[in-house]
């Protein structure tokens, strides 16, 4: 025969509840108490896990394009490399991580800055980093950006880079150079 103990709260011996049911909601412990769970011991999650603080990561997406991307002193491109993620709350931070191959070699000066954007609004660049020189040294760098974002929205939020060459250098910086890919990964953490 199965015994079935029926009750709504326990307490210890000095008359705090330690377990109480409400409304089909049951706390365990009260503001301050500590829940200890013993070594060897496991929770199993089966449902929905809330409020268990911040630093959680919720979802990841990454995009890539190996389509090669020219842009000539003077003018800026998008680089084709972009991703879009949306948020499960406002709060929520997004981590952008993308790496870049990007290629040039010229017997001048060439030389551009790369940006994150956010939608159409630029929020991160590595400026006039990425360069040959007069002699046609060649630079074939990798470049990765790392990038915190607060984009404080639950609509689809899309990020992706661009190649500024300025006026003053000559030459074209290419990005998938012989459709060599760049990545990015978008990772959302919970508040």
């Amino acid at each position: 025969m199965t015994a079935i103990l029926k009750v709504d709260t326990i307490q210890d011996t000095a008359g705090n509840n330690i377990i109480n049911e409400s409304s089909n909601t049951i706390t365990i412990g009260a503001s301050g108490d500590t829940i200890s769970i013993p070594s060897g011991a496991t929770i199993t999650n089966s449902g929905t896990a809330n409020n268990f603080g911040g630093g959680k990561v919720l979802q990841v997406v990454q995009g890539s394009t190996s389509t090669q991307v020219a842009v000539t002193a003077g003018n800026s491109a998008d680089t084709g490399l972009t991703a879009a993620i949306t948020p499960s709350a406002t709060s929520s931070k997004i981590l952008v991580i993308c790496t870049h191959g990007l290629f040039t070699k010229t017997a001048a000066t060439t030389y551009c800055s790369l940006s994150l954007l956010r939608g159409s609004t630029g929020i991160y660049t590595i400026g006039n980093a990425f360069y040959s020189t007069s002699d046609g040294e060649l630079r074939l760098p990798t470049v990765g950006i790392s990038y915190l974002d607060s984009p404080s929205s639950t609509s689809s939020v899309t990020y992706k880079t661009a190649i500024v060459c300025p006026g003053g250098s000559s030459g074209t910086i290419y990005s998938q150079y012989q459709n060599q890919p760049s990545v990015i990964q978008l990772i959302e953490i919970g508040a």
